[in-house]
């Protein structure tokens, strides 16, 4: 009888334990969102099975009745920079869309999303694109969060001609002196916008 209750005692200590170190790894693993959101706009999506985080928090559509600039790129798409705000924990996220204007559907370029393997999980996506302050010499990538997924739109697929795509991308945050930026797209002209 007594090795019976030794048994039970160690289980029960055994499953304290573990309660413990389960309520320990959520808390440090829990509790931060990066700052950031990972969410994009109708172009996201994610087929069941997808390695590819959730994105359940991004930014609203964005107001787009307003643009900053309009940028050609190549492959007839066309980038229209509604907004690049600064936001309280030290981000800019950038707002826009995205059209189609090469008279057929496509899809958008590869180099959009950059090299990383990490991004390449995620579909097509817009973690390519830098930031440049030209008055500080810094250039900024799109952030990554805890586990190197972009904090942008991701999962774009091809689009027909006349279609439009809001997208966002979020990137540290210039010094508050620094009022523009240069925004470069891959495949696409460099052009500057304004930070509200």
């Amino acid at each position: 009888m007594s090795l019976w209750h030794g048994a039970k005692a160690r289980r029960a200590a055994g499953a304290a334990l573990a309660v413990v170190v389960l309520s320990v790894s959520l808390s440090a693993c829990g509790g931060g969102d990066g700052g950031g959101t990972k969410e994009g706009t109708s172009a996201s999506s994610s087929a069941p099975g997808d390695d590819k985080p959730k994105e359940e928090d991004g930014p609203t559509v964005p107001d787009t009745s307003k643009t900053l600039v309009t940028i050609d790129g190549s492959n007839g798409f066309q980038f229209l920079i509604h907004s690049a705000e600064r936001d309280g924990g030290g981000f800019l996220t950038v707002n826009g869309t995205i059209k189609n204007v090469s008279g057929k559907r496509q899809a958008p370029r590869i180099d959009w999303s950059g090299q990383e393997t990490q991004v390449k999980r995620t579909g097509r996506s817009l973690a390519g694109i830098t930031l440049v302050d030209r008055a500080e010499k810094k250039r900024y990538y799109v952030l990554r969060d805890t586990e190197g997924y972009p904090l942008t739109t991701t999962g774009i697929d091809a689009f027909d001609d006349g279609e439009s795509v809001t997208f966002f991308a979020q990137f540290p945050a210039p010094p508050d002196a620094t009022s523009q930026v240069d925004i470069q797209i891959p495949g696409a002209t460099s052009a500057t916008i304004e930070i509200s």
